[in-house]
């Protein structure tokens, strides 16, 4: 079995993509998130997978009523983004001991149906599959297990993420796969990566 989860936020001003506030204002960073979700998911719906979209903000009705109802929904909860990941892994792996897992964000314009095909093949071989982000972090992990380890002692939202979870990875012994690197939009001198993604 194969289960993608998407981390996203119902986009409501003044709460999403704030570092780019400066240059797009409140009502446009949450245009711009609620674009680039939409973006990520109409190149997920293609796989035969099955797809959860775990969100902060909003609520199910909110979320039900932007994305529509064919998805599994679950809020991300309390604590840090490697407390909420690694939730979201185990909560996967309890539904089904098979399952391979990848989680993504939602803003990586450059993800693709290819891309995740690739991801879950190698989850075939390997314990922990990684996209690496051009910014130090990264726009996939993919397990076939939760490795609780994996999410502990990382300075998240800085350029130290990859670097310490290949380190954490390798002090592990796991055996490991990396994607194509790819470019996050987080900040304003990221917004052409968006407008170009058709180019």
């Amino acid at each position: 079995m194969q289960h993608l989860i998407l981390f996203t936020r119902y986009p409501e001003p003044n709460r999403t993509k704030t570092r780019l506030i400066p240059t797009l204002g409140a009502q446009g960073a949450a245009n711009l998130h609620r674009e680039m979700t939409e973006h990520t998911l109409s190149k997920v719906i293609p796989l035969s997978v099955s797809i959860e979209v775990r969100f902060t903000g909003g609520n199910l009705e909110l979320m039900q009523a932007w994305l529509g109802s064919n998805f599994i929904y679950q809020p991300q909860g309390e604590g840090d983004l490697g407390e909420r990941m690694a939730r979201a892994f185990n909560d996967s792996f309890q539904r089904g001991a098979e399952t391979k897992t990848i989680i993504i964000g939602s803003d990586c314009p450059g993800i693709n149906a290819q891309i995740l095909t690739t991801a879950f093949a190698h989850l075939n071989e390997v314990d922990l599959v990684l996209g690496p982000a051009l910014d130090g972090g990264y726009y996939l992990i993919g397990l076939r297990r939760l490795i609780p380890e994996l999410f502990k002692n990382i300075n998240w939202g800085t350029s130290q993420v990859g670097k310490q979870t290949i380190d954490i990875a390798q002090s592990l012994g796991l055996y490991q796969a990396y994607l194509a690197p790819l470019a996050d939009v987080d900040r304003p001198e990221d917004l052409p990566i968006w407008k170009n993604r058709y180019i």
